[in-house]
């Protein structure tokens, strides 16, 4: 019960700042040159000011910015992300049909590197100083080093054009009508080079965190009481090492869900990935205002449903948070 106390408190100090990161974002926007206007006027190859003047007048964007300001946060505040003009489609309907794709992204990016960067980072820890140690830190760091866009490319000329074992973009295969299994694992062949692209840099950061918190809980007391018992090594592991070495792993998950999904605004659109990530790209680029920041609000509140459900998760493996500890 304590455990939900606090995390509701997490909630409940997250709105001021879901609130502060929406003005920020519409202030700085509103310092750019051009507007949704501008965008349209271009795409439909000109025009003149009289119609531009109707548009804007239409869109509300001859108002004052705190004006502006002012009906967007009243929107917002009725569950109302606006109109898109360059979308024709309310925004709410615009995120929707890209959320899936980045959700499913981020779900596999991260399950790949919290899986094998636990793993690789225990097997770096237990031998520690030898060769498995120097191999693996070393992948890490060349993982770590390596630029994704540059990644993802060198991905695609390798396993799509050269081997042309994947397929090099996009979420599925248009051109054939796929249901049930079979447009299950279609969608998993497309996702295969977007998953390692995004998870690899991730895995490199888990691996180095896994084993340094290895190193770390291996050389405490209790550690050496359960072997003095005549504990078996593996158990020392499993049972006492490995739950309080997950700790940072887990803390980590949830400083990073944001980086993660900026990261996804790269793989996105290296591999034409049709999510939030890419509709971001395009809305700044097309100037779509409201676009842009109904995918901030839904970003901010995937980080802050992130975080929440690792304080609960961190709550679990350290009981001492339970009892105020």
């Amino acid at each position: 019960m304590r455990v939900l106390v606090l995390a509701g408190r997490r909630l409940a100090a997250s709105i001021p700042t879901l609130v502060l990161i929406l003005i920020g974002v519409f202030l700085l926007l509103q310092f750019a040159p051009g507007d949704t206007v501008d965008a349209m006027m271009a795409q439909m190859g000109g025009g003149d000011a009289a119609t531009a003047r109707d548009l804007r007048r239409f869109y509300g964007l001859d108002l004052s910015v705190w004006a502006q300001l002012g009906n967007y946060l009243w929107r917002l505040v009725r569950f109302d992300l606006g109109f898109s003009a360059i979308y024709g489609k309310p925004v709410a309907t615009v995120i929707a049909e890209r959320l899936p794709v980045t959700i499913l992204l981020m779900t596999a990016s991260l399950s790949l590197a919290f899986f094998f960067g636990l793993i690789l980072g225990v097997i770096a820890a237990r031998g520690v100083n030898r060769w498995p140690d120097t191999l693996i830190s070393t992948l890490g760091l060349v993982f770590y080093a390596m630029p994704t866009f540059w990644f993802g490319l060198m991905a695609i000329v390798v396993f799509a054009i050269y081997l042309q074992w994947l397929p090099a973009g996009g979420f599925e295969d248009i051109t054939i009508a796929h249901t049930g299994l079979s447009r299950t694992f279609d969608i998993a062949q497309h996702l295969v080079l977007p998953t390692l692209t995004l998870g690899l840099f991730y895995m490199a950061i888990y691996l180095r965190i896994m084993r340094g918190s290895m190193l770390e809980v291996l050389n405490l007391d209790f550690v050496r009481t359960a072997r003095a018992k005549g504990m078996d090594e593996t158990r020392v592991v499993v049972r006492h090492v490995l739950r309080n070495a997950l700790l940072p792993m887990v803390t980590l998950i949830g400083l990073q869900a944001g980086t993660m999904l900026g990261g996804s605004v790269v793989v996105e659109s290296v591999f034409s990935l049709p999510g939030l990530g890419r509709l971001a790209y395009e809305s700044v680029v097309q100037r779509d205002l409201n676009t842009l920041l109904g995918i901030v609000f839904v970003s901010a509140l995937l980080v802050i449903t992130i975080n929440f459900i690792v304080d609960l998760l961190y709550a679990r493996l350290d009981p001492r948070i339970t009892t105020g500890a």
